[in-house]
């Protein structure tokens, strides 16, 4: 009895220690490794790690944060004997962080599996079913790249069976690129608010970073509009979205994305994009909406009215990068409409609520190279017009290199139309001298240098 007794007392008192001695070593074993992994010593860090992964894997999800990176280097730096073990422990890093921190960035973990796995020659099915699980928990953890991919995978397999099915995730994979875009370019806008001469080493290296990923999400962007284009057509929207229109009448995200794409694709000359916009804003007379039926309304001729929908859709928006996206969007409808002066005002409002809005440059570059006959009176002060336009789209790619491939193209045009040498010379014109733009425009230019 009292040798009972006494195994308990040693134990109640034993345990503890053990514990705490465990608890010990976790801590001195994680800190070593931390340190010689942020040395990028991984070499170092390996045997640390993997005490830790074995040991105490819930000690910190750094464990998983830096361990991935650990393991794709020794997966990287393995013999082929050794490949698979190594992508095994790889593997191995993202179900443990999936096992012990299911709740921290789920979504990225799998967008990371999806990644590895297409590098490493898994199957399409295999990387489409981590797609499907990230994008169903958070579209926007997608990098851009498997954005693009998991929407090619679905196209492929769906176009000729279930195009609502692609329209669907077209539209929800265009959602959040569109997302990406506002985190990111809200980012930058915040750095070019800072003094330029005052930025830190991280500012710029982060500016480039999110510059990047704009640019990144941006050719995503050209990619999904170009996969589509092929079933995109109006002669297959109309029917599809009347097909489904009594039945999705009352969703008020299907009205959007069926209204978006038509208006997208021009297919707003018949009679049915009226229906599906007047429907839209009875079901969600949202600030999206109002622009849209004020599109309508200036369509029939009722300016005035469409005016106070525009300002009304705007006032209600609280968000800055949505308010920009709808003054961009009114300034191209009143762009459309022959509106010019108003269309570049509105482009400039939008420029106060993201000063990174490259297309709003561009959509101005186009009204001023609209009006190159209506502006001029010879051949200088017309092609004078274009090296607005060209001023404003060098703008863009200056401000926003996410759109430069389009910027380019602008570029490349409007360059082909400003003064030459001998315009300049049979007109009088000094090379350099300063030239002001009348009509609507109203603008000095500066006449190429030669």
């Amino acid at each position: 009895m009292k040798q009972t007794l006494a195994l308990v007392l040693f134990l109640l008192v034993a345990t503890p220690m053990v514990f705490a001695q465990a608890n010990q070593d976790c801590g001195i074993k994680y800190n070593l490794f931390k340190g010689d992994f942020k040395a990028k010593k991984y070499d170092a860090a390996f045997d640390n790690w993997m005490w830790c992964m074995d040991n105490c894997p819930s000690l910190s999800i750094n464990i998983y944060k830096y361990g991935a990176k650990i393991a794709k280097y020794k997966l990287a730096h393995a013999s082929e004997a050794d490949k698979k073990a190594a992508a095994d422990l790889v593997m191995r890093v993202y179900n443990q962080r999936i096992k012990y921190y299911p709740t921290k960035n789920l979504a990225r973990v799998d967008n990371d599996i999806a990644t590895f796995k297409a590098e490493h020659g898994a199957s399409e099915s295999e990387v489409y079913e981590w797609l499907e699980k990230a994008f169903k928990i958070d579209p926007t953890a997608l990098s851009a790249k498997n954005m693009y991919r998991y929407f090619d995978i679905v196209l492929s397999k769906n176009k000729d069976t279930n195009p609502q099915l692609v329209f669907d995730t077209y539209d929800e994979v265009a959602e959040g690129v569109d997302n990406k875009f506002a985190v990111y370019s809200k980012k930058i806008d915040a750095i070019n608010a800072k003094d330029s001469t005052k930025l830190s080493s991280k500012d710029i290296r982060h500016k480039k970073l999110y510059q990047q990923i704009l640019t990144n999400l941006s050719l995503v962007e050209g990619g999904l509009d170009a996969k589509l284009a092929s079933i995109s057509t109006c002669e297959n929207l109309i029917p599809l979205n009347k097909k489904y229109f009594e039945e999705k009448k009352n969703d008020k995200v299907w009205l959007k994305r069926a209204v978006s794409r038509m208006y997208t694709k021009e297919c707003t000359a018949d009679p049915f994009y009226d229906t599906l916009v007047e429907q839209y804003v009875k079901t969600d007379p949202s600030p999206q909406a109002s622009v849209f039926y004020a599109g309508i309304l200036m369509e029939k001729g009722q300016s005035t009215k469409a005016m106070d929908y525009f300002k009304q859709a705007i006032a209600q928006e609280t968000d800055p990068y949505k308010k920009a996206q709808g003054l961009l969007r009114v300034a191209q409808i009143l762009g459309k409409k022959g509106r010019k002066s108003e269309a570049r005002s509105y482009a400039y409002k939008a420029l106060k609520f993201q000063p990174s809005m490259g297309k709003a440059y561009l959509v101005i570059a186009s009204l001023y190279a609209s009006s190159a006959n209506s502006c001029g009176t010879d051949v200088v002060s017309k092609r004078m017009v274009y090296v607005a336009a060209l001023n404003k789209a060098r703008k863009a790619k200056s401000v926003d290199p996410s759109v430069s491939s389009l910027a380019n193209r602008f570029i490349r045009a409007y360059s082909k139309n400003i003064p030459t040498k001998k315009d300049l010379f049979v007109a009088g014109v000094k090379p350099g001298s300063i030239h002001r733009i009348g009509c609507w425009i109203n603008e000095t230019v500066r006449v190429p240098n030669y």
